[in-house]
């Protein structure tokens, strides 16, 4: 993974949203190959219960700027001190159907244990860019939102995890700019939109 395509990327930013919210997508850097962290939401969590995630959420009033926001969420999230993250950039804004813009970070961090916050975070995961890269765990479904018209949908399936939403989104984003990724022509299991 080339994150430095991530630094050089001109990323759109966003706003019109009732709230700002950021997130980290922690890269760790293995001898095997780059893989993603990421955090699989409580289930009593109000809002995207159960679903996996990065780190983040939204921005608070001590927070300098949407870095520093993504830093103290995956600190409380998964107990990543924010001089452990070596931030390579950011990609686009996102609107969730929560109506949140959410900037999306990169970041290096240390490959080691961390711990979930039990209020917050079920589980952390950690998966193997190959596998995520892999058109055999990808697929696509094709909806019509009532603002923005048909949207894809992007689905990330490796093991017992399924990525998809925002954060699918953000992946394949991720993917794309850093990884070379590009949306399969007919994704396993999609319709092939």
């Amino acid at each position: 993974m080339d994150l430095s395509r991530v630094g050089a990327h001109d990323a759109t930013e966003r706003s019109g949203a009732t709230r700002d919210a950021a997130v980290l997508a922690p890269v760790l850097r293995r001898p095997g190959g780059d893989a993603l962290l990421f955090t699989k939401r409580a289930d009593h969590l109000g809002e995207h219960a159960g679903e996996m995630s990065f780190p983040g959420g939204g921005r608070e009033p001590e927070d300098a700027d949407l870095e520093a926001t993504a830093l103290r969420e995956a600190e409380e999230e998964i107990g990543l001190h924010p001089t452990e993250a070596s931030v390579a950039g950011t990609l686009d804004d996102i609107y969730t159907v929560t109506d949140y813009v959410v900037r999306p970070f990169v970041a290096t961090i240390p490959d080691r244990q961390y711990t979930p916050h039990e209020a917050e975070v079920a589980e952390i995961a950690v998966i193997d860019l190959a596998d995520l890269c892999d058109p055999a765990n990808y697929e696509v479904d094709s909806r019509v939102h009532p603002e923005y018209g048909e949207v894809l949908i992007d689905y990330f399936h490796v093991g017992d995890y399924t990525v998809w939403g925002a954060t699918g989104r953000i992946l394949g984003q991720l993917l794309s700019v850093a990884a070379g990724w590009s949306r399969p022509a007919e994704p396993a299991g999609g319709d092939g939109a």
